[in-house]
């Protein structure tokens, strides 16, 4: 299992594009994603799931993921939130 921790610096947070853009992430790779804000864990390969923690500017996120490519899809996902959630990001 492989964990992280990422500010969300994006003034708009988590909103569905950005939720999008990280469900595409986390789908190239075949590891169990999880991702935690506000007291919530949800899968993070689902959108709805990561819409639903409602994490704002600001908002600590943590990413954990077990399997294949577990340090690689984390390494992802924080570059992608460092980005502010950046299409190239």
């Amino acid at each position: 299992m492989f964990q992280s921790r990422v500010t969300i610096s994006n003034e708009h947070g988590l909103h569905l594009r950005a939720a999008a853009r990280l469900v595409v992430v986390t789908n190239r790779f075949k590891a169990k994603v999880s991702l935690s804000a506000n007291g919530k864990t949800v899968d993070g390969k689902s959108l709805l799931g990561i819409t639903s923690l409602l994490a704002k500017m600001g908002t600590v996120l943590t990413i954990e993921a077990d399997g294949k490519g577990e340090a690689d899809v984390v390494e992802a996902v924080v570059k992608l939130v460092q980005s502010g959630f950046d299409a190239e990001g």
